[in-house]
């Protein structure tokens, strides 16, 4: 029953314009832009500084906003009530759900890899490491994207995914260098779990240092804080 939903939701999220979009074409659009982009001034090739960024924003999209307003409003029409009623337990249903995260993410990673790689990228590193940050990072904007639509009407929460997926794009050094920001603002930037992602990825897959301690550290305590808030406070109806 499990694999047969979460079957159920990758269709959905694939057959999505909306959902598509945002989980597949920006961030190639994206990928694409910046590594052509000559006002990006960056060390090395700027395929490299770019490529994990827009990883990183991958699992921002799907894990966080794409969640966030695909479960607010079935929360809104009933379908998580009625869906929790059913056979399927409801920690069925977030499994399932976690699933269908997991599997449009393996979709996004392998499709925008290969675009990385024809625009030059040599990654290096541990590809464990990179999995364990990803599966850290899903985990923290899983949480905040089902606290979200627990508690938020679905307009809310549509309004406020989106307007925090810019904000994190924007400020958490996908595409531009927390270095580019004034310095008073640097550590709350550098403490937000897109950061440490994108952080975590870019310097395992550039090969420039060891196990992102500092990254694992925040991410684990974004998804610890987020995870239990969600369990606490979502709402099913």
């Amino acid at each position: 029953m499990v694999l047969a939903q979460a079957g159920a939701e990758v269709r959905a999220t694939l057959r999505n314009g909306e959902q598509l979009l945002l989980t597949l074409i920006i961030p190639i659009l994206l990928l694409v832009g910046f590594s052509k982009a000559p006002f990006l001034d960056v060390a090395g090739p700027r395929v490299d500084f770019v490529a994990p960024g827009v990883l990183a924003l991958a699992v921002l999209s799907t894990a966080f906003t794409g969640q966030a307003i695909a479960t607010g409003f079935e929360r809104r029409y009933g379908v998580l009530k009625r869906l929790g009623a059913t056979p399927l337990s409801r920690t069925g249903l977030m499994l399932a759900k976690t699933a269908a995260v997991i599997v449009v993410e393996v979709l996004q990673i392998v499709v925008l890899v290969l675009v990385a790689l024809a625009l030059g990228w040599s990654p290096h590193g541990n590809p464990l490491t990179v999995a364990l940050l990803v599966v850290l990072g899903t985990a923290a904007f899983s949480g905040l994207g089902l606290l979200m639509a627990g508690t938020l009407r679905a307009e809310a929460t549509l309004a406020g995914a989106n307007l925090v997926y810019l904000l994190l794009l924007a400020l958490g050094g996908v595409v531009l260098p927390v270095s580019a920001f004034p310095e008073s603002i640097r550590p709350l930037l550098e403490i937000l779990p897109i950061t440490a992602l994108t952080d975590g990825v870019r310097s395992v897959l550039t090969g420039v240092g060891g196990f992102p301690v500092g990254a694992t550290l925040v991410l684990l305590s974004w998804a610890v804080l987020a995870l239990a808030a969600a369990a606490r406070w979502f709402r099913w109806e």
